[in-house]
């Protein structure tokens, strides 16, 4: 622990509190969910997925910030976690793509670390009493003032937070510079602009966008608060459901929004964007305990009876229970717990997983997705012609 960096303290609502050192923007204070992450490498993408709005994320592995940031690895325009906590924060980052430290990127970003608390420790508590408000601060050291914060933050469950990460307006997305990127070529796609694919918003990370359009898609992205009408009178050959934060039952607009596209379009959700189309369908959702957050995670295709190691970000998920009396198949569980990793329609063209396929960070054993999304808006289209 750098013994430079001022003291700061992060405070829990069951009232335990950790001392460290603050790093990033020391002058300020944050608060939210304290969530935690099992992935090793990263932490540049996870900072900047919009998934991880109002949370407070803690990485499991002791050492972060080894490998600087720099401008590729970033999943959206800008930091997203409200705080970041670790065991040691690095100094002194090397790699031949960095461009700034760890330390540099949040003080700039005007996000606060914490450094040199006990990790184990808090997420120890996080998996027994499960995730839970808490506050990060270098200027307030009263443990009951900074509990006290704690307890007075709004919880997560009954969220709608989509309308603080959403694009304002349309855009067509134009593909990163990847010079810096290794984007593996999809080469039975060289054709690009194929199909048209309306992206729903709710907090979609860049890697998502890249993975579609290598795959030949030509992609508008719209606020999350777009009507049916005005996406169908794009004439997308298929819609695609985002990631995004908070909790999917509060986003009403956009449960009527896909329930009025089901069967229109070819529909494929990732995420906050499973969870929204399962209830769009007449399903539910419920909140975990603490969450599935990491680049680790196992799931098994049902279908082909394969495992995969995926990438995790969510707090909650859809119930099993309430998909058995709809016309949907499960095809992924997660083999941790059982919970639900994905289902597919039994006669529309729709599917959707609750992981992420894209990584971003993590594995890409799922890629194979976008490549079926491709081609059941294929079949759809020759159908349509027929």
């Amino acid at each position: 622990m750098n013994p430079t960096r001022p003291k700061a303290k992060l405070a829990l609502e069951n009232g335990i509190v950790f001392t460290g050192r603050a790093f990033g923007a020391v002058q300020s204070e944050t608060s939210g969910e304290v969530v935690f992450n099992t992935s090793i490498t990263g932490y540049q993408e996870i900072l900047t997925d919009p998934s991880y709005y109002g949370q407070i994320v803690t990485m499991t592995y002791p050492h972060q910030g080894n490998v600087g940031t720099n401008h590729f690895d970033v999943e959206s325009t800008k930091v997203h976690a409200a705080g970041f906590v670790t065991r040691e924060a690095s100094r002194i980052p090397s790699n031949w793509r960095c461009e700034k430290s760890l330390d540099d990127y949040l003080r700039e970003s005007g996000v606060i670390g914490i450094e040199g608390i006990d990790t184990r420790m808090l997420v120890r508590i996080l998996r027994e009493e499960g995730a839970m408000r808490g506050v990060i601060s270098a200027q307030e050291l009263d443990d009951a003032t900074l509990v006290e914060r704690a307890r007075s933050i709004p919880q997560m469950t009954g969220l709608d937070l989509t309308s603080y990460v959403t694009c304002k307006e349309p855009y067509t997305w134009t593909a990163r510079d990847t010079s810096g990127y290794l984007l593996r070529p999809v080469s039975s796609f060289e054709e690009r602009g194929v199909f048209h694919v309306v992206v729903m918003d709710f907090g979609v990370k860049h890697n998502i966008l890249e993975r579609l359009a290598s795959y030949g898609c030509r992609l508008t992205v719209v606020p999350a608060g777009t009507g049916a009408h005005a996406i169908m009178a794009m004439e997308p050959d298929g819609i695609f459901l985002s990631n995004g934060p908070g909790d999917p039952d509060a986003v009403k607009y956009a449960i009527e929004t896909i329930r009025e596209l089901i069967g229109r379009k070819p529909i494929f959700g990732i995420c906050l964007g499973h969870q929204l189309l399962a209830l769009a369908l007449g399903a539910t959702t419920y909140k975990l305990k603490f969450g599935h957050r990491g680049a680790n995670h196992p799931v098994q295709n049902l279908s082909t009876a394969t495992n995969e190691i995926t990438s995790q970000n969510h707090g909650f998920a859809v119930d099993a229970e309430s998909l058995k009396s709809l016309p949907v198949d499960i095809t992924h569980i997660n083999l941790n717990d059982g919970t639900v990793e994905g289902f597919r329609h039994r006669e529309l063209p729709l599917f959707c997983v609750q992981y992420h396929p894209e990584a971003g960070p993590g594995p890409h054993d799922a890629d194979y997705l976008f490549k079926q999304f491709v081609e059941m808006m294929a079949r759809e289209n020759v159908a349509v012609k027929a």
